[in-house]
């Protein structure tokens, strides 16, 4: 069966997403979170990539970053593998990569759906049941982004500081964001997106990107709806 096309462009927001193999844990107490967190900020200083929003689930990541060039995305992720797997697996006796494959990613057109992902990101411990309210979990962006926290692996992207200039304005102007509850709609495009790769944005969107790589995107193949990936 065919790998399903990956799209990266420079400067363009990216949504990643690692799974455990077969859905095992990835994670299995804190010094594994802080680990990861550790190799991917030099991983994102080594390739220059921009880190917005992240979640790490017990299972799998969630990832928001800009890259410079089409492969620091992929750069930054082969690095983390490079150091985390071995990590994992002397750590805990495991053997074999402890990832489901490839990591899926998709394109995301900032001026329209920048502020959703990252809601959506965020909130992931929330739909998946771990913790009430965003702030509650301790491995993602919101404390940083929402509440104003240091956390050296995060860049905020130009839309966010576009907020206001006053950056307790601005974490305050974001944290509305989270008043709202995301539509079924936008739940539906985002999974779907980085489970197939397709581009999340106007029509216009994707043609721009279909006319820089040279091929069709953002048609999702037909059959049943993609499982729930939260």
């Amino acid at each position: 069966m065919p790998r399903k096309t990956r799209f990266f462009l420079p400067d363009v927001p990216n949504h990643v997403v690692q799974r455990g193999r077969s859905r095992s844990p990835v994670f299995f107490e804190p010094a594994d979170y802080l680990f990861y967190l550790e190799t991917l900020r030099k991983a994102l200083l080594k390739y220059d990539v921009l880190l917005h929003s992240y979640a790490l689930m017990t299972n799998h990541v969630h990832l928001l970053m800009t890259a410079k060039n089409k492969t620091g995305i992929s750069q930054v992720m082969q690095y983390v593998g490079r150091f985390y797997v071995p990590y994992v697996n002397n750590k805990y006796g495991f053997s074999g990569s402890i990832w489901e494959g490839r990591f899926k990613s998709n394109l995301i057109e900032s001026d329209r759906y920048l502020f959703c992902c990252m809601r959506y990101i965020e909130q992931n411990p929330v739909r998946a049941n771990m913790v009430s309210i965003p702030e509650d979990y301790l491995y993602s962006s919101f404390h940083a982004n929402a509440l104003g926290l240091s956390d050296l692996i995060v860049s905020p992207h130009t839309l966010f500081t576009q907020l206001s200039d006053d950056k307790s304005k601005r974490h305050a102007f974001y944290r509305l964001l989270f008043d709202e509850t995301i539509s079924q709609d936008d739940l539906n495009k985002i999974r779907l997106g980085y489970a197939s790769g397709t581009p999340i944005g106007s029509n216009n969107f994707k043609e721009n990107i279909a006319s820089v790589v040279g091929r069709k995107v953002g048609h999702l193949s037909k059959g049943r709806p993609v499982k729930r990936e939260d």
